[in-house]
């Protein structure tokens, strides 16, 4: 230990705060009570038995966007994204979708439609359409990164 420089300790110190976020996701989504109970009010109502509820957004550190917005789009059991129209210009910007409860189908074009549970991740590129379906009996919530460019 004696050749620990700084420099060696600050690898050290960011090797464990970037491991830290992989461990966070790791866990299981409903453990230690992480995934909310939304209200039946709560949020804005976004049409077709969903409401969005911004969670909060901080400044990237990643040098291609500007800030990384949090949302959870909560759906009813049943509910499902508007099929997107024929000229729909697709996402606005690039996102990572992690599913905090609930069983959904994931339709994109040109891919055959998939199934994602909780706790698991997909992501959605700038540009591209995709249609979410809540499949299950309980009431779904995507947690959404949304990446603002910069």
């Amino acid at each position: 230990m004696e050749d620990l420089n700084r420099r060696s300790a600050l690898s050290l110190a960011l090797a464990a705060a970037a491991a830290t976020p992989l461990l966070a996701l790791a866990t299981p989504a409903g453990a230690a009570g992480a995934v909310p109970e939304y209200g039946p009010n709560d949020g804005k109502d976004i049409g077709f038995g969903r409401r969005l509820v911004e969670v909060g957004e901080v400044e990237s550190q990643i040098d291609a966007y500007k800030v990384v917005k949090i949302v959870d789009i909560v759906y009813q059991p049943g509910a499902a994204d508007p099929v997107p129209a024929a000229d729909d210009k697709g996402m606005d910007v690039d996102m990572v979708c992690h599913i905090m409860a609930g069983e959904f189908t994931i339709q994109k074009k040109g891919i055959p439609a998939y199934t994602v549970k909780d706790g698991f991740l997909y992501t959605c590129g700038k540009g591209k359409t995709d249609q979410a379906t809540n499949i299950s009996k309980v009431v779904g919530i995507h947690r959404i990164a949304l990446m603002i460019p910069a």
